[in-house]
């Protein structure tokens, strides 16, 4: 089948990647020349493991192309994807729609025949209509939007797409069915469900299981603060719950807060849908206020520790993505922390197996960067662990001792055990769980 793909970021390039796989045709589009070119280059502008590999091999084999010329990568397709940024609108909170309806024009301008539209950006219940509505009688060539919301996770998205949970198709005709079900035949082998509903409600669909996840991590992080007050032991709790099938183990740590371009983004757009229809949504309000005060829970402890002035210490920082795999820190807890005591006159030092190069682009000279854990915790007052790579989960505390100017210790993924870490001197701080003191 020959397809489009509008966007190359994050979302975009996957799915490009992916249809290309399983024998597709796949253009990919993206209004960035340097990027575009950077890609024909066989340079990724993203960290994802394994897509390196799958765009190299399917653009080497001619299946996968990269251009900025919109015209020309629809001509003669059967099913546009719309891979396009949908950032939050700082002024209500909802979904920019901007460069959808964009890309929509450009598409539906450079039609040469029938055509399915999918919307695999997250867009708000009801944007398959407007983009009907606003674009009806552009062009002569028939067209219907389909919803096709994706589900991928930073870290993990190449296994996502090729082995998806689910599917979720919102169509209106018996042949935007057909087709959708075809194109995605080879990823449901094993019996996983293509769900096929209407536009509307895969929009929501999309939305709701964002929301739900982000309301358990809130959850976990809320009863965290009850646990340490209380002196209950939050990792033994959420084990205790997780064994209960109708809650489970998946999104059940405790931590400094959730990050990344889904979770924020999402909660705030299907409040602000709330707002708008006038529906109360106290729970969506809730999840995004427990997370924001949540990535403000090592800036406190810091301060109480050390004063507001931090001028005379050092803090390490081990992990600066919103998570591991990924080099992405949008809304990550690592830049809120690093900005909070920047501002307080604080000197950083940091690490990140990917995502360093993202840091000094935001951050700049502010920030000293170093490849090596044990270098970045050199003459540090404190450590303050915000990332749970692999590689900072058993390290020599003996020797990182030695490095620190003063045992201090924020675990904020809970990954290391407080008596373990105090039996080496450490004064230590996890979410949720009594202080420990070496």
């Amino acid at each position: 089948m020959k397809l489009a793909v509008i966007g190359t970021g994050y979302v975009g390039l996957v799915t490009g990647a992916g249809f290309s796989e399983t024998g597709n045709d796949v253009t990919c589009v993206d209004i960035d020349v340097g990027k575009i070119d950077r890609l024909n280059e066989g340079i990724i502008p993203i960290f994802e493991p394994g897509l390196t590999e799958m765009v190299l091999r399917n653009a080497k084999a001619k299946r996968l192309h990269f251009t900025t010329n919109t015209a020309k990568a629809v001509e003669g397709v059967e099913v546009v994807f719309l891979a396009v940024s949908t950032p939050t609108d700082p002024v209500n909170q909802n979904a920019d729609l901007t460069a959808l309806f964009a890309a929509t024009e450009a598409v539906l301008k450079g039609l040469t025949g029938p055509c399915l539209l999918v919307t695999k950006s997250t867009v708000p219940v009801g944007t398959g209509k407007k983009l009907a509505a606003k674009f009806k009688g552009l062009t002569k060539h028939t067209w219907e939007i389909v919803s096709n919301p994706e589900f991928l996770k930073e870290g993990d998205a190449i296994n996502d797409f090729m082995k998806p949970d689910r599917v979720v198709v919102g169509c209106t005709s018996e042949n935007a069915r057909q087709v959708m079900v075809r194109l995605y035949e080879p990823f449901v082998r094993t019996g996983n469900p293509v769900v096929v509903t209407d536009v509307e409600t895969s929009e929501m669909i999309k939305y709701a299981s964002n929301a739900f996840l982000a309301a358990k991590i809130s959850f976990m992080n809320e009863l965290a603060g009850l646990c340490g007050a209380t002196g209950a032991d939050v990792d033994v709790v959420r084990r205790g719950m997780g064994h209960d099938k109708r809650i489970g183990q998946l999104f059940m740590f405790p931590g400094v807060g959730y990050g990344g371009a889904c979770f924020p983004k999402d909660v705030k757009a299907l409040a602000a849908l709330g707002r708008d229809l006038e529906v109360p949504v106290q729970m969506l309000n809730a999840i995004e206020a427990v997370n924001e005060r949540q990535k403000l829970l090592f800036p406190q402890m810091i301060v109480k520790r050390f004063g507001e002035d931090l001028s005379k210490y050092t803090f390490a920082i081990w992990g600066l993505a919103f998570k591991p795999k990924t080099d992405d820190i949008r809304e990550a807890p690592a830049v809120v922390l690093i900005s909070e005591l920047l501002k307080r006159g604080a000197t950083i030092r940091a690490t990140d197996p990917v995502a360093m190069d993202n840091v000094r682009a935001l951050f700049g000279t502010k920030v000293s960067l170093f490849d090596d854990a044990y270098v970045t915790a050199e003459g540090a007052d404190a450590l303050c662990l915000m990332t749970e790579w692999n590689d900072f989960r058993q390290p020599d505390f003996e020797r990182l001792g030695k490095l620190m100017r003063a045992k201090n210790l924020y675990d904020g993924r809970n990954i290391y055990d407080p008596k373990t870490v105090s039996s080496f001197g450490f004064a230590y701080a996890g979410v949720g769980r009594t202080a420990a003191h070496g």
